[in-house]
């Protein structure tokens, strides 16, 4: 039987690096060990409760919110956040081009669940990209220039200007 001190010393995999986690709890989320433990502050804490996206990161390559996620339990898993994209990739290249962008907050969780989407489908059409979105809250945009956004993406990839 596992004592229950002996889960607060655990690995992630996170943006392809093994990192310690070093005095976690058993019940933490992934989004508080990601930006309390490990220092990756990109996925946003705001709602708790997977309502709005903000915390989106990539779990095995699937989108999931963090805050939902017990930390301990993806140990065996690899998590891509926002940081793990790397520099400036063409989706947000595109946000920032279109607008997309205005106070922030929710846009790493848009930048994840538009990259997770593009992923998958190399066109999709207006409603399959409104539809990867929509988990994903923005008080600030009206989410037009998001949905621009994520088309201007797929317009650059088909003419190979990625």
């Amino acid at each position: 039987m596992t004592n229950i001190h002996d889960e607060r010393h655990f690995e992630l995999t996170v943006n392809g690096e093994r990192r310690q986690v070093v005095d976690g709890y058993p019940g933490e989320s992934l989004l508080t060990v990601l930006r309390d433990r490990l220092g990756l502050t990109g996925a946003k804490g705001a709602c708790e409760e997977g309502e709005c996206g903000s915390c989106s990161v990539l779990l095995d390559g699937n989108l999931v919110c963090s805050c939902l996620v017990l930390a301990a339990s993806a140990t065996q898993s690899s998590v891509v956040t926002i940081e793990g994209l790397g520099g400036s990739t063409d989706v947000q290249t595109a946000f920032v081009e279109c607008g997309a962008i205005q106070c922030g907050f929710c846009t790493p969780g848009l930048i994840m669940a538009a990259t997770n989407l593009l992923e998958r489908s190399t066109e999709p059409q207006t409603d399959e990209i409104r539809e990867a979105l929509a988990g994903n809250l923005c008080r600030c945009t009206g989410y037009g220039r998001i949905v621009e956004a994520v088309q201007t993406v797929v317009v650059q990839r088909s003419q190979g200007a990625s």
